[in-house]
């Protein structure tokens, strides 16, 4: 069996490419196993989703301060002082069926 005998130079040539693609897949495979990097990572995308979320939220409120978020609750407390029967009626409501509730479990 006659074998081929390369030129040294391409025998080098080959050794070194060799050695370059052994040392891409050791580089890959330690930086798969690094569990401690990899969650790092992970850990700061995740934080900056957040961050990027929040503003969007910060945005869309706008400029909404406290006295804009209570103006429902002042509208309501303003519409019993104006019109106390129809709250009175709801709360008698509510209590006459807790009473009845209770009372026909008692039962």
């Amino acid at each position: 069996m006659e074998s081929e005998q390369k030129p040294p130079e391409e025998i080098q040539r080959e050794i070194v490419e060799t050695r370059e693609e052994l040392g891409d897949t050791v580089e890959a495979i330690a930086e798969k196993t690094d569990v401690k990097t990899r969650a790092k990572k992970k850990a700061d995308q995740t934080r900056e989703t957040m961050k990027a979320k929040a503003r969007e939220v910060q945005e869309k409120m706008g400029d909404a301060t406290q006295e804009q978020a209570g103006q429902p609750a002042t509208q309501a407390a303003q519409n019993v002082r104006e019109r106390p029967f129809p709250a009175m009626a709801i709360a008698a409501l509510i209590v006459g069926g807790l009473m009845l509730g209770w009372t026909l479990a008692r039962r």
